[in-house]
């Protein structure tokens, strides 16, 4: 059995909720679903330089994939990797169908508020990442499409993408090894396309630790072709950031 990590910083996020941290590089964020059916959507963002964001059509076909799990990379927009799936036991994590809003949410389980049922209100994954972002100065132009963690899709006979509610896996657990600075968006609100009958989000908990140092032959950088150029361009990134420091 592997040694377990020393774990650094450590908490449980509700269901339902939101939270934001930067990562650095050379640490790693354990995400775990609890209970089995969790959904935490993230987004990712250079520090330094928000614009710099994660792109999921470039994280997608430059590794000839239509989910993330172990091995593959998170691009941002300037080929860079902001982060690799180091450890996977879920095996499927969506980055297409997006997020849930106000509307969804309405339409689906109807809307409570603060005032009524305090903690236990309604919440969406537009209005989350929102109000994480704003504490970085960041508004609606600087969302892009996100990563659903432990959410599975697939094509149904019609042709949509359906939500695929039997994937829900208690324990389940991603590992995230961050390869330069992130600033990290997440929240635990339900998928666009979870099917429950009703509003039930689950919590996770998250872990950061240190990494190992990345080998020549990591299982990530190997995984394609197109990952071991993005290493080069990370390093070379982080090169020169600490040069000009």
């Amino acid at each position: 059995m592997k040694p377990e990590p020393e774990i650094l910083s450590s908490d449980v996020i509700p269901g339902g909720a939101h939270w934001s941290l930067t990562m650095k590089a050379g640490f790693t964020l354990r995400l775990t679903d609890v209970e089995g059916g969790a959904n935490v959507g993230m987004l990712f963002y250079n520090p330094l330089n928000p614009l710099e964001r994660y792109n999921a059509p470039d994280s997608l076909k430059c590794q000839h994939t239509f989910k993330l799990t172990k091995g593959n990379c998170l691009y941002s927009d300037m080929g860079r990797i902001f982060c690799s799936i180091v450890e996977d036991t879920y095996g499927w994590h969506d980055t297409v169908c997006g997020n849930s809003t106000r509307q969804i949410i309405e339409d689906r389980w109807g809307v409570t508020t603060y005032q009524t049922v305090r903690n236990e209100r309604t919440q969406n994954g537009l209005d989350s990442f929102l109000v994480e972002a704003a504490k970085y100065g960041l508004g609606k132009k600087d969302l892009a499409a996100n990563v659903n963690w432990f959410s599975k899709v697939m094509p149904n006979a019609e042709g949509d993408l359906a939500f695929v509610p039997a994937a829900a896996d208690p324990g389940a657990q991603v590992d995230l090894r961050f390869e330069m600075d992130t600033l990290v968006l997440f929240h635990t609100c339900p998928h666009p396309l979870d099917p429950s009958p009703t509003y039930a989000p689950k919590p996770v908990t998250f872990d950061v630790f240190a990494a190992k140092p990345v080998a020549d032959d990591d299982y990530c950088r190997t995984f394609r072709p197109e990952n071991g150029r993005g290493f080069k361009n990370t390093e070379l990134y982080r090169r020169m950031s600490l040069a000009s420091a």
